[in-house]
Formats: C-alpha cells, structure tokens, sequence
C-alpha cells in the first residue's frame, strides 16, 4: 500500500497553497483530485461569472496578478489560468481524476481509499470547499412538474431555460446577479428575498473590498468574532464584477422590473407563499450596511479618499406580494440561489455535527489528530473562503500540522 506523510484532498487555491508551505518544510504529500486543478471553478460556475474581487487582490503565496486590468474581475477561464500557473510554479505534486471515496483512522494516521487505490498517511488535509452541493429546502419536491428547477451547478445562461417567467430564490452575490442577467435577456423574473448583506460595489472612490482589506477588517481573527456560528453562516455580500464597478443590490433590480418577495416558506396547493416579512430584513441589511461604512469613515480619518456618501434605502414593493401561483405558467422555472454546503460522505471519522459541518477550532478538527481542514468560511480570520484569504490561513495550519508531526514522532 502507498505511504505519504500528508494528503491534501483537493486542488483548488486551498489545496494548492497548502502543498506549498508542506513543500516549504519538506513535508513528503501528495494532493488528490477528482477532476482537474481548479476543478470547481470549471465545470461548476455559469458562464458570465467573474470573481468579486478586484485583480489587485487576487493572489496566492508567491503567485500575484500580474495582468493589464488590475482595477477589473476575472472571468472564470482567467481564474482557471491563475490558479493552474500557481500549481505549475509551486510545483504541487497533483494526481487528477482520483476521486477519494473513503477516509478512515489507521495505526496512528489515515487509510484513504480512491478510485486509484488506497494510500495511508498520517495527516489528512480536507481542502475539498465548502460549496460542494447545492442547498435546496425539501419543499422543492412539491414545486409541480410543470416547472424546471434549477441550482447555479446547473446554470449556464438564460438560453438553457425554458421560455416564460423564472422565480431566482437567494439574495446573496449568486442570486442577484443571475436575476439581473435573466432579466436582461427580456424574462419576467420574480426574486425571493432573505437574509442578505447589502454593499456598495465602490465607496468614496474605491473599491469597497479595498475598505474590507484596508481597514483590518477581514484579518479578523475567528477567535475574535462574538458569534462565530453565525459569522460562518453569512450569505456573500451584494456585490457583482464589471468593468464599470456597478453595484447590484435590490434597488438596482427593482429598477430593472424584478419583482421582490420575501423568503419562500413553503407550497400549499402549487401556490408559493412568501414570508411577509420583507421589510424587516432589507431594513436590517441597510442598517448593518450603514453601520459597516460609518466604521470605514471613522477609520479613513484624513486618508486620500472622496467624501462620505449616503445610499437610498431599499425600496420594499406595498405591499409585498405573498403568493405565486406556480401551475398558471406564469413561471416555468425556479433557480435555487440558496446556498451551498460540503460534502463529507467519504470521511468516515466522527467530525461533523449534526447539521453535516466540520467541528474545528481554526482549521484543526476537533477530536482526531492530523486531521485539517482549510477553505471554510471564517477558518482562521474573516477572509478565509477568498483567494486572497488563503494564505495566512494555509500557513498557520501548515505550522500546527508540523509540530503536531513532530510531537508524534
């Protein structure tokens, strides 16, 4: 049977960056993937998608932007390119179309068993993401048959919809961006509002990720955070990548003829019935916004930036509408924008809760030694999920991981 000290168990960025501080400390590894490098990011994004990110930021250890557009996003080809020369330069030991369907304890490490066979180890590096299915609620299944549903894994572009209404389920980035682009291509597109956060794309004349990375905020340590369940649970901000730097928040759908509704509660009788609660949470996100930019001002002090700026809040239709009848052909398709979560089928160790989500303190699972996770939300610090975030994040871990070798012998 194959021997490697460590396994990484995905090459996206986070993987990828942890066989560099491995490599870094001659820490014999190999990293598996069931597709190819970056795997998610081409076979499981729509085609229009480009990061929220601003160029400038996009970097992993070593490995930084280096093109014409540094103010632009990529496209999701270009993150592609990125994340594949920083796998070539860091020289990542990758095995691609290994699919790992089993991690169990053995003498003191791991038995990994894959569609290529089996290896042993005695650190184990779950870098596999967090978006790995779909969140869909079980109400789904009593949508009728009448109408498609549809998860942003299986989303392309509006052409690949049927012709008629489409019901976007999601306010975050993903479910405001692709009510915009359907709404664009002429479709009437109703969109079901829940807990958001709602962002300018630029504040006082920058980028408001540079305000995030400027300020500290995103260094924010997990163990700094007053809610951390919650901090982990937050949707992705409102915020799409152009090259005019356009925001995207509810006003700006409403402006386009997308219709608002509030959180799908369930279905009774093929009719949808929306919370009425719709206000109340597009109140509580301008607030939380206004409270975000105020911290920004009091932190710019006599900085080189523009003035302070005020937004409109959202506008709530009155009254929000409640039900859609969903057998009329009003709409023909539901896009469920609502989330994702990993998938631990394989790992056959007691680390997860009840809800499926890794127990560990900063990257270290709790309860099972040489085990590690990277690439969750809120990992190490609030930039974690970002590519940008990885690095600290990989580096910490990498130095627990190895004076954790080192007291095992």
């Amino acid at each position: 049977m194959e021997y490697a000290t460590v396994v990484v168990i995905g090459a996206g960025h986070a993987g990828l960056a942890a066989s560099h501080f491995l490599r870094d400390r001659s820490i014999d590894h190999v990293v598996l993937e069931r597709g190819e490098v970056a795997n998610s990011w081409r076979r499981e994004r729509w085609d229009s998608l480009r990061l929220l990110t601003p160029n400038w930021l996009s970097r992993l250890p070593g490995h930084g932007y280096d093109g014409p557009d540094p103010d632009g996003y990529m496209t999701t080809g270009e993150v592609v390119e990125f994340i594949e020369r920083f796998a070539a330069v860091a020289r990542a030991p990758v095995r691609t179309g290994v699919n790992v369907t089993s991690v169990r304890p053995a003498d003191g490490g791991y038995r990994i068993s894959t569609s290529d066979g089996e290896l042993t180890c005695r650190a184990v590096i779950l870098a596999s993401g967090a978006c790995n299915i779909p969140t869909v609620p079980a109400f789904s299944s009593a949508v009728p048959p009448s109408v498609e549903q549809v998860t942003p894994f299986d989303y392309r572009g509006p052409d690949q919809l049927p012709d008629g209404g489409v019901l976007v389920v999601g306010a975050s980035a993903t479910g405001v961006q692709l009510a915009a682009e359907l709404r664009r291509s002429g479709r009437p597109v109703v969109l079901s509002v829940g807990e958001h956060v709602r962002l300018p794309r630029t504040y006082r004349g920058r980028d408001v990720l540079w305000w995030m990375h400027a300020s500290g905020m995103w260094d924010q340590r997990y163990d700094e955070v007053d809610d951390l369940t919650r901090a982990r649970r937050l949707p992705s901000p409102q915020l799409i990548g152009t090259a005019e730097r356009s925001t995207l928040d509810l006003n700006t759908l409403a402006a386009l003829d997308v219709q608002l509704v509030g959180r799908w509660a369930g279905v009774r009788d093929g009719r949808a019935l929306f919370s009425g609660g719709l206000r109340n949470v597009c109140s509580l996100a301008d607030l939380k916004m206004r409270r975000l930019l105020a911290g920004f001002d009091a932190w710019a002090n006599d900085l080189d930036v523009g003035p302070p700026e005020e937004f409109a809040p959202t506008s709530v239709p009155e009254p929000a509408r409640l039900q859609l009848d969903l057998t009329n052909g009003e709409i023909r398709t539901v896009v469920w924008a609502t989330g994702y979560r990993p998938d631990y089928s394989w790992l056959h160790v007691p680390v997860t809760d009840a809800k499926g989500n890794l127990r560990h303190e900063g990257g270290v699972v709790v309860d099972s030694p040489g085990l590690y996770a990277l690439g969750l939300p809120v990992l190490r610090r609030r930039k974690s999920t970002f590519i940008h975030g990885i690095e600290d994040d990989a580096r910490e871990v990498i130095e627990h991981l190895a004076r954790d070798l080192k007291g095992r012998g």
